[in-house]
């Protein structure tokens, strides 16, 4: 049975530039209709058997950050398991629409990365490795990008699991809080959004 579920997450299907495994090519192509200026982008959507304080991780392939941007290519790091305080949940275990939300952040870091010069994209990175304040203005960047790209609804479902999951820390919470837009401003940019 263990050996299935290892051979099920290996599994991956190429797809226009894209390599994403099996497991998740349903969430991730509702994800993807969602950027149509990622069509032409090489991402590959991979599964790592954990992360450390994340579930999903988007960066640019350190081999293709010298190249033109045109060329560049991404990675999503997905954690097999979403383990954090005790909790581990599997993959299989995260509900469809959380899911895709999940996938439209990370899409949305890959928007933010795609509009950067590779020299921008370095400083960039080094930024994020050594600011607090820098990472909290990335991921409200990427919730921004995926609700302008109409993934409000996936982005707010997101939000609610990690916030009203009994079984996660305060700890946690308090750190999803402080990093990522709440609930009330993702509500409050999509009626800004709507009223342009």
């Amino acid at each position: 049975m263990a050996t299935n579920r290892i051979m099920a997450i290996s599994d991956s299907i190429c797809l226009k530039n894209k390599i994403i495994p099996s497991l998740i090519i349903s969430e991730v192509r509702t994800a993807l209709l969602h950027y149509p200026e990622l069509d032409g982008v090489a991402i590959e959507f991979k599964f790592k058997p954990s992360l450390k304080k994340s579930f999903m991780k988007a960066q640019p392939k350190f081999s293709s950050l010298f190249m033109s941007k045109n060329k560049r290519t991404y990675l999503i790091l997905i954690s097999e398991t979403f383990k954090i305080d005790g909790l581990q949940l599997h993959i299989k275990d995260i509900p469809k629409n959380v899911m895709i939300g999940w996938l439209g952040h990370e899409l949305g870091h890959i928007m933010d990365y795609h509009r950067r010069n590779n020299l921008n994209l370095i400083f960039f990175g080094l930024k994020y490795l050594i600011s607090s304040n820098y990472i909290r203005e990335a991921e409200r960047v990427a919730d921004t990008y995926a609700i302008k790209h109409s993934m409000k609804h996936y982005i707010l479902a997101t939000k609610k699991f990690i916030l009203n999951h009994s079984s996660l820390s305060e700890k946690y919470k308090a750190r999803i809080r402080r990093l990522y837009l709440s609930p009330d401003e993702i509500l409050l940019l999509i009626k800004e959004q709507e009223a342009n």
